[in-house]
């Protein structure tokens, strides 16, 4: 299977939910709110149970649990440093918030295109379930990107949202081409101590 192109999906998921975000940019509130429940409710119903099931087999639920609570307090503390930041400076014309959501989904979008690279190198069976992970909560990256730039930075116009979710849908694509890379440099290097071979 062609991995660069399964990814291309994924980027084409994001680019449509962003699409859509700025199509109907008066009712970011209920764009917002469909986002966050959408995403809520693949983390709770999804991702959550499954981290926890995969995860007993090294660790207890309860410490499992720990870490994620740990997690989600460390991002929530720098969520919240960096809206002190912006409002120590209330008179600036721009906030680093909504770019810095951006960059963080984006880079998360970059690791979902790895995801996809390294199931594929599994096997057709892990990579596909990845995929259909990804592609499930791709939609809602695209709106969230463009939402949070739109909301967060105050010289923002569409014109920067939709910069914005044109990294982050390409991300996906960068993300699973790197895997490949890093699957040549392993076979040449497999080539080149293979017995006899000088």
């Amino acid at each position: 299977m062609n991995i660069v192109l399964i990814a291309l999906f994924a980027s084409v998921a994001t680019f449509i939910g962003g699409s859509f975000a700025l199509r109907f940019r008066d009712k970011l509130h209920l764009i917002l709110g469909f986002s966050a429940g959408a995403v809520a409710g693949v983390a709770l119903f999804d991702l959550l149970p499954e981290a926890i099931n995969l995860g007993t087999a090294y660790h207890s639920a309860a410490t499992i649990a720990l870490f994620i609570a740990l997690g989600f307090f460390g991002y929530f503390i720098l969520d919240r440093l960096i809206l002190l930041h912006m409002n120590e400076g209330e008179g600036e014309t721009h906030t680093p918030q909504g770019s810095f959501a951006a960059l963080t989904l984006s880079a998360h979008s970059f690791l979902d295109g790895i995801a996809i690279g390294v199931g594929f190198q599994t096997s057709a069976a892990v990579g596909i379930v990845v995929t259909a992970a990804v592609l499930a909560h791709d939609f809602s990256d695209g709106i969230n990107t463009v939402n949070l730039v739109l909301r967060n930075s105050e010289t923002a116009n569409w014109r920067v949202a939709f910069n914005w979710l044109l990294v982050d849908a390409a991300a996906p694509v960068f993300g699973a081409t790197s895997t490949l890379l890093r699957h040549m440099e392993m076979e040449m290097l497999f080539f080149c101590v293979e017995p006899g071979i000088h």
